[in-house]
């Protein structure tokens, strides 16, 4: 038996790029909501598919410490990476052990790797370090997300601006993502301690040479209200017990990447009232079910599902596009980095 390839959070950082996890995400987001019993849609997305089981969760009790392990695993079969056909066998790990900081050396809280097996014969191809992945993936998951439901619109703003509300891993990764990707005119920053704002501030200023638009303005706002005021769109990555962004704040025409939570909700850092006015994007049915059960909001499909039928996409108001998260996104871009770890061995 073959030893499985190991790739590491170094080689992944050296290879990872926006294109690659960007086609991987939309890729997911088309197979898992054609796994439900939507002829048309199975139909016109050539019949990719995928199976995505309820993560499990492990308690670890030793001595001195306490830990969890968090198993998602996920199939996709049939769908496309660089004009090739690939179906993907994978499982994403996690650990979380908050002592884990206190080591010496210090180690991450929380580690990820994920799995990837031969779809054919279930033999283990590739162990590859998920942190980064998990990153970029959900930041991508963002970047569809707008892609279609605010640059698909009929009068979108073709140099939008952008507010970041919560600059710490997710604020840095949409911001790069969003501005990796698309022609953004400005990008606006709020975060509860102001240094962590200028510190992404710094970081993007570093990037703006890759940027689409190159002469990008980049701004540190200490008021939410302030920052998304004239936003087009709004990224909120945030830790919350209660609403931070309120209906009066918005322009009428703006869309929301929700991807922060809260301790009991992951629907907690917009006013009710913004979901009483807009309209709402998951990325599957099954996660909403269950994490968004108590959410009151005229839920109108996937995400992959308006990608594929794109009279699904709206014309105008507020949409926001719910982020929890899915293993297939995992996978798939596991999938695309492994392909590129290859070609680049060559």
């Amino acid at each position: 038996m073959s030893v499985p390839v190991i790739i590491s959070d170094e080689q992944v950082k050296k290879i990872i790029t926006w294109p690659i996890v960007n086609e991987a995400v939309e890729e997911a987001f088309k197979a898992i909501c054609c796994s439900a019993d939507f002829a048309w849609l199975r139909k016109h997305n050539k019949e990719s598919s995928a199976d995505q089981p309820a993560r499990t969760r492990t308690n670890i009790n030793n001595i001195n410490n306490h830990g969890l392990l968090f198993t998602m695993p996920g199939f996709v079969s049939n769908y496309t990476l660089n004009s090739k056909k690939y179906s993907t066998l994978g499982c994403k790990m996690v650990t979380m052990f908050k002592e884990n900081e206190k080591r010496n050396p210090p180690l991450p809280s929380i580690l990820a790797n994920i799995a990837l097996f031969n779809s054919e014969t279930g033999q283990l191809e590739c162990i590859i370090d998920g942190t980064e992945i998990t990153a970029w993936r959900t930041a991508a998951a963002s970047v569809i997300a707008t892609k279609y439901l605010y640059f698909k619109r009929k009068n979108y703003i073709k140099e939008p601006i952008v507010a970041i509300i919560g600059c710490g891993v997710q604020g840095k990764s949409h911001s790069l993502g969003l501005c990796h990707t698309f022609p953004i005119k400005s990008i606006q920053l709020w975060n509860r301690t102001t240094e962590k704002a200028f510190s992404l501030l710094n970081c993007l200023e570093s990037e703006k040479e890759n940027f689409i638009n190159k002469n990008i303005n980049i701004t540190v706002f200490s008021s939410i209200d302030d920052c998304v005021r004239n936003a087009d769109i709004i990224v909120t990555s945030t830790y919350v017990d209660e609403p931070i962004i309120h209906f009066n704040m918005l322009k009428k025409d703006v869309h929301i990447n929700a991807v922060g939570c809260g301790p009991t909700s992951h629907h907690v850092e917009l006013s009710q009232k913004i979901y009483d006015k807009s309209i709402l994007y998951i990325d599957h049915w099954a996660g909403a079910s269950v994490e968004l059960k108590d959410l009151k909001c005229n839920i109108v499909c996937e995400v992959g599902e308006a990608i594929i039928d794109q009279t699904k996409i709206p014309e105008e108001g507020i949409s926001i596009f719910q982020s929890l998260g899915m293993a297939v996104e995992d996978v798939t871009t596991a999938q695309a980095l492994y392909e590129a770890f290859k070609k680049q061995c060559e």
